[in-house]
């Protein structure tokens, strides 16, 4: 899992994110706070409220969806790159 979000009302999602980015970016932006529900260290909550260009966003959601890929056994991994071909 890498994304969560209420599709019925989705002003926010949780993204996971690197440990230390994940507290740069809580400095940095007002819209981001640490995981709702979730472990504080590893994800954060976005407020997507149109502060945030969508750039900056997308970016943030491949890096989540990076981690999770990253962290997954190397045959599932093998697998969902060979999807992408």
């Amino acid at each position: 899992m890498f994304c969560l979000t209420n599709l019925d009302r989705p002003n926010n999602i949780n993204l996971k994110c690197d440990p230390e980015l994940a507290a740069e970016f809580r400095e940095r932006y007002n819209e981001v706070t640490p995981g709702y529900h979730m472990n504080k260290k590893h994800w954060n909550t976005i407020a997507l409220d149109g502060t945030l260009s969508d750039k900056v966003i997308l970016n943030w959601i491949d890096h989540s969806y990076e981690i999770v890929v990253e962290g997954l056994p190397k045959k599932v991994k093998g697998k969902i790159m060979n999807s992408k071909l």
